[in-house]
C-alpha cells in the first residue's frame, strides 16, 4: 500500500516542477519584453522630438535645392531689398540662400547636360551612423548598387562616398574597391551646412577628378513615407564646356570654380538634411512598430501564464483530492 501511495505522490511532483520551470521562463520572457518596450518608447519620444526640430529646419534648407527662381524674379527681389542688404549679407542663412538662387539661375541659363562619352562616375550616397530605422540605409544601399551596376557594366569607372558608417557597412563587403571616401561621425547632431563644407573639401581633396556624378539620398515626403531621390553632379570640365555657357561674357575660371564648389556644398546639405528628416520620422515609426509588437507579445504570454498557472493549480486540486480518496 505505501508502495502504490509513494508512486502517486511521487509523479505529480515531477509534473508540478516542469510546469513551475514553464512558470519562471514565461515570467522572465515577460520582464524582459516589458523593459524592451520602455526602451522603444523612450525612443519613439527622442525621435519624435528630434523629428519636430528636422522637419523645422528641413524647410528653409530645401531652398538649397530645389529653388527656381529665374535671374530676372532675383534682380527684382534685390532691388527691393537693396535697402536692407547689409543686414541680409551679416545674415548667413538668407546670404547663402540668395546666393544658391543665383547659382541655379546661372546653371539653367547654361542648360548643363552630362557627357555620354565619360567614364569617370561618382555617387554620393547620404545615411548616417546611427540604426533602429527601418530601411532607410539599405534603400540608399540598393540605389547604389543597382547604379553601380548600371555604370559598370557600361565600362565606367564608379567611385563612390559613403555618408555615414552604417552606408559603409552595408558596401564595404561587396563594393569596397568603389569606395573613394568614408565619412563618420553623421547623424549624432542636425547636420550643419559647415558639415557639408567639411565633406565636400574631403572629396576635393582626394585628387578624383569626376567627370559626372550623381547623390543618392531619402527624401522626406510625410512622417510615414519617403522616397529614395537621387540628384545630379557636374564637374567643373562638364560645365565649362556647356554650349549655352558663352551667354555670359567674361566669365572668369576662378568665379566659375567658386561656384561649382558651393553647388557642392549645397546638394550635400540639402541631401543631409532631407536625409536626417527621413531617418526621425523612420526611427519614430519603427520604435511605434515595435512598442505595439512588445504590447502583442505581451498580452499572448500574459494569456499563455495564466492558462499554464490554472492548469497547475487544477492538478493539484486534483492530485489532493486524489490523495485524500487514496487514504
Amino acid at each position: 500500500m505505501f508502495a502504490r501511495t509513494c508512486a502517486a505522490v511521487f509523479l505529480p511532483q515531477c509534473g508540478q516542477v516542469r510546469n513551475m520551470a514553464t512558470l519562471k521562463d514565461i515570467t522572465i520572457r515577460l520582464k524582459s519584453i516589458k523593459n524592451i518596450q520602455k526602451i522603444t518608447k523612450s525612443m519613439k519620444m527622442v525621435a519624435a522630438a528630434k523629428y519636430s526640430r528636422a522637419e523645422r529646419a528641413l524647410k528653409p534648407a530645401r531652398v538649397y535645392g530645389t529653388g527656381t527662381m529665374g535671374m530676372q524674379q532675383i534682380i527684382h527681389k534685390i532691388k527691393f531689398i537693396r535697402p536692407h542688404l547689409d543686414i541680409l549679407v551679416n545674415n548667413v542663412n538668407v546670404f547663402l540662400v540668395l546666393s544658391y538662387l543665383c547659382y541655379l539661375a546661372l546653371y539653367e541659363k547654361a542648360d548643363i547636360k552630362a557627357p555620354e562619352d565619360k567614364n569617370k562616375h561618382l555617387i554620393i550616397g547620404v545615411s548616417s551612423d546611427r540604426g533602429l530605422c527601418g530601411a532607410i540605409h539599405s534603400s540608399v544601399a540598393k540605389a547604389m548598387k543597382r547604379e553601380i551596376a548600371k555604370l559598370s557594366g557600361a565600362g565606367k569607372e564608379v567611385m563612390i562616398v559613403n555618408v555615414g558608417d552604417k552606408l559603409r557597412g552595408l558596401l564595404y563587403r561587396t563594393h569596397g574597391k568603389h569606395i573613394l571616401i568614408n565619412c563618420k561621425e553623421v547623424g549624432r547632431k542636425p547636420p550643419s551646412f559647415t558639415d557639408a563644407s567639411v565633406i565636400a573639401t574631403e572629396l576635393l581633396n582626394s585628387g578624383y577628378e569626376f567627370d559626372q556624378g550623381s547623390i543618392v539620398f531619402n527624401r522626406f515626403r510625410s512622417v510615414i513615407s519617403y522616397k529614395t531621390d537621387e540628384k545630379p553632379l557636374f564637374s567643373l570640365d562638364t560645365v565649362a564646356s556647356s554650349e549655352n555657357m558663352g551667354i555670359y561674357d567674361d566669365i572668369d575660371a576662378d568665379v566659375l570654380r567658386n561656384y561649382q564648389e558651393f553647388a557642392l556644398v549645397n546638394i550635400i546639405y540639402f541631401g543631409l538634411k532631407e536625409s536626417t528628416t527621413s531617418e526621425q520620422s523612420a526611427r519614430m515609426t519603427a520604435m511605434d512598430s515595435a512598442s505595439k509588437n512588445a504590447s502583442e507579445m505581451i498580452d499572448k504570454l500574459t494569456l499563455t501564464f495564466n492558462r499554464t498557472r490554472q492548469a497547475v493549480i487544477t492538478k493539484e486540486l486534483i492530485e489532493i483530492i486524489s490523495g485524500a480518496a487514496a487514504l
